[in-house]
Order: structure tokens, then C-alpha cells, then sequence
């Protein structure tokens, strides 16, 4: 169970690392040009902003735990990766993107599963 929650962990943080670098280096057109359109529309203020709580919470996912340095921070942030998938899967939903929806999902679940294993 700890491999697997090591691993589902690291998966999370890849992702969420990777989209929260692209959101804090490039701009709106680009984001949206490269896949990522659950951000048209939004303040470039906002984006960074999400952009940069994404790196943050990649950190909180994996060291808290790692340094045993109060190892609840990597529950909590998994519960607040699950919470940010809500809103994004509603936005894919509204511009028919049953692909992102479903990653979105699942990003959810994973997400759950581990704030679980780790709370």
C-alpha cells in the first residue's frame, strides 16, 4: 500500500508540476495552443496565481512526508488537488471536452485515494 501510495504520489506531482510551470512561464495563447484551454479566458494575474499553487502543492505532496515534517501536509494537499479538479472538470464539461473531464476525474481519485492512505 505505501508503494503505492508513493507512486500515485509522484504521478500527481509530475502532472501537477508540469502544468504549473507551463501555467507561470507562458502566456494565455500558448497554454491554450499547447492543449491547455481550461485556462482561456482567465486574468493572466489568475493563471500565475494557479500556476504557481500548483508548484507549491507538488512541494507539499511529496516532502512533508518524505522529511517527516508534519506528514499531514501531504494529505491536505492531495484533499486541495482533489478540490481544484472539481471546478476544472466542470470547465471541460462546459466546452465539450470529454477527454479533459476524464483526466480530470481521474486526477480526482487519485488524488482522493492518496489523501486517505496518508490522512
Amino acid at each position: 500500500m505505501n508503494t503505492t501510495l508513493w507512486i500515485l504520489q509522484a504521478l500527481i506531482a509530475a502532472v501537477f508540476l508540469y502544468s504549473g510551470v507551463q501555467k507561470s512561464i507562458y502566456s494565455e495563447q500558448k497554454l491554450v495552443a499547447n492543449g491547455n484551454t481550461g485556462v482561456e479566458g482567465l486574468p493572466t494575474g489568475l493563471i500565475r496565481f494557479i500556476g504557481i499553487s500548483e508548484i507549491l502543492g507538488t512541494i507539499g505532496i511529496i516532502l512533508p512526508l518524505l522529511l517527516h515534517i508534519l506528514p499531514i501536509l501531504t494529505a491536505i494537499s492531495a484533499i486541495c488537488f482533489a478540490v481544484i479538479m472539481i471546478p476544472a472538470a466542470i470547465i471541460h464539461y462546459k466546452r465539450h471536452e470529454p477527454k479533459n473531464v476524464l483526466n480530470n476525474c481521474i486526477l480526482f481519485l487519485m488524488c482522493v485515494f492518496v489523501a486517505y492512505g496518508r490522512a
